[in-house]
């Protein structure tokens, strides 16, 4: 089974929407994929997503109302076969923990997905209003496809 990881700030805003937009995409298909995400922070560790995050995906049919908020750990590298980041403080802070080139060959930032080698950050909506998560939902759906359809094709990296 592949595992997915993506990793925010705190873990209640992109990287949930991401965990929840790929989630729903692969079980649509009955893909076997473990997806999950954490962020870096632990002012938010056990809480529930924003409200404008759940309310964005609940729109689109998307409940992601049961994920609580985690921190990233060394250990995720041994558990995951893909680690997305939602921007470039994230992807700094993942690459200074990997142990290895293994570990390293995991990471890459999400949107890469539809702008392959760009390295483009995901806005965070945090500061934001509604519309700014909006977009965020938008960016992540279109990255999510991209993965599944990778994932689809070469299951597995680890």
């Amino acid at each position: 089974m592949v595992k997915v990881l993506f990793v925010c700030t705190g873990n209640i805003c992109r990287s949930p929407l991401a965990e929840g937009i790929l989630r729903n995409k692969l079980d649509k298909i009955n893909f076997p994929a473990e997806v999950d995400s954490c962020g870096f922070e632990s002012f938010h560790v056990g809480d529930a997503p924003d409200m404008r995050a759940l309310s964005v995906a609940k729109l689109r049919g998307i409940d992601i109302s049961s994920h609580q908020a985690r921190l990233f750990t060394i250990g995720d590298f041994e558990e995951f076969d893909y680690i997305y980041a939602m921007d470039t403080s994230h992807y700094n802070n993942i690459m200074r923990l990997a142990k290895h080139e293994r570990d390293r060959s995991k990471v890459d930032y999400v949107l890469n997905a539809i702008f392959p080698g760009q390295n483009r950050g995901v806005q965070d909506p945090w500061y934001h209003d509604i519309k700014a998560f909006e977009k965020v939902f938008l960016q992540l759906d279109e990255a999510c496809d991209q993965i599944m359809h990778m994932l689809v094709m070469k299951p597995g990296k680890g």
